[in-house]
């Protein structure tokens, strides 16, 4: 086995001695820093790798803390007004995952680069740390490879807002086969439409 498939099958086992060991204490070290702050390298560049990261210039990883726990409803004193089925508060839940939520402020954050992908690194009682790859579309390493220059393209600005990503992706319902078939055609609303709308040739 490469050196790669070690660490991967390190982090298949975290709750042995080691990882255990080693979660805490990276726990504690992010702690003390920012909430999104650029990562001299991957923790996980196995990882990072399988995701499209390489070590070369136009490549950056940033780390993101993100608070742990669901979503409360900001409204004054708990005054939501209207109707009692939308009287919660306390115990809703966001439609996407803390991962999308960390690569969508790592997109504000650095409005320049674009998001590429993202994964979890460890986490503790109240927080969730996620390592982002971004990648300078207007670097020429970047322009020039083949491999990653579609991320270049105008319609790839910002994808972390429009669900585009890997973990915006897995909120929206798409994928194939038949347990995705209420998405055909992009989304459950066009998915809909498009069911729902009868067009009829017209005659001439």
């Amino acid at each position: 086995m490469g050196a790669y498939k070690y660490i991967q099958e390190l982090w298949r086992k975290k709750q042995c001695d080691v990882m255990r060991f080693l979660i805490r204490v990276r726990n504690w070290q992010f702690r003390q820093l920012s909430a999104v702050h650029r990562a001299p390298r991957p923790t996980r560049p196995d990882k990072a790798r399988r995701l499209g990261y390489r070590a070369k210039q136009g490549f950056a990883i940033y780390r993101v803390r993100v608070r742990r726990g669901g979503r409360k409803r900001p409204v004054p004193k708990g005054c939501t007004y209207g109707k009692p089925v939308t009287h919660g508060v306390n115990q809703l839940k966001f439609q996407r995952s803390l991962r999308s939520t960390a690569e969508e402020r790592v997109g504000r954050r650095c409005g320049g680069l674009r998001v590429l992908n993202s994964y979890w690194v460890c986490e503790d009682s109240t927080y969730k740390f996620y390592e982002i790859i971004m990648v300078d579309p207007f670097h020429k390493a970047i322009r020039r490879d083949p491999k990653v220059n579609w991320i270049c393209r105008a319609t790839m600005k910002h994808r972390e807002m429009r669900g585009k990503t890997a973990a915006g992706k897995s909120s929206r319902g798409i994928g194939k086969g038949h347990g995705f078939n209420k998405t055909t055609g992009g989304s459950r609303r066009a998915n809909w439409k498009r069911r729902n709308t009868q067009s009829m040739l017209r005659k001439r």
